[in-house]
């Protein structure tokens, strides 16, 4: 920046970003000054280096924004957790499936967890068919990263979200129609 170009000559931008050809780094630092500007060095490893006349403290807010809008957009994946039992009833399992698919729509992982208790330890794969219900209801937005394993007095497996799922959900909700303008809702003549 500035004085600290140690090159004899520059490959340099003016403040429109148009051309200005190769000139000494010393006429590049007369027009930067001129302008109230400042000589940015942006590819130090060009043939001659490629200079640019900016203003380095507006260049530097501007990206600090673009990095704090782009960690605003980006989002950090949860592991998220639903529990049922072996023997869950109908309705229940449909609305942890909901959750489930919430959850992976919005690009969360999600542990389904099946705990048992008392005598049900000693029928597993009445929670093994319950969790592979759970793969099948969702295998349009997820697929299992973690099959089924037992832990103790529970069976748990880890779902993931598939690329993309969330973007097809998107594109296929109704968009809502405008309202129609009081004009065309009455014909003309008509009262």
């Amino acid at each position: 920046m500035n004085e600290r170009i140690r090159v004899r000559e520059v490959r340099l931008i003016d403040e429109e970003g148009a051309q200005a050809g190769v000139v000494p780094t010393s006429e590049a630092l007369g027009r930067a000054r001129e302008a109230g500007l400042d000589l940015i060095e942006v590819a130090p490893n060009a043939t001659p280096p490629v200079c640019r006349i900016m203003d380095y403290g507006k260049y530097k807010y501007q990206q600090q924004k673009r990095e704090k809008e782009s960690r605003k957009k980006h989002r950090q994946s949860q592991l998220r957790m639903i529990k049922v039992r072996p023997h869950v009833d109908t309705h229940d399992f449909e609305t942890k499936l909901k959750s489930v698919r919430k959850f992976l729509e919005q690009g969360d992982k999600v542990r389904v967890t099946v705990f048992f208790r008392y005598r049900e330890l000693s029928h597993p794969e009445f929670g093994q068919r319950v969790l592979q219900q759970f793969v099948q209801r969702t295998e349009d937005v997820g697929s299992v990263e973690r099959p089924p394993a037992r832990e103790g007095r529970q069976l748990s497996m880890v779902l993931i979200p598939k690329p993309g799922a969330a973007a097809k959900k998107a594109a296929s909700e109704p968009r809502e129609k405008p309202p129609k303008a009081a004009a065309e809702a009455q014909p003309a003549g008509e009262s």
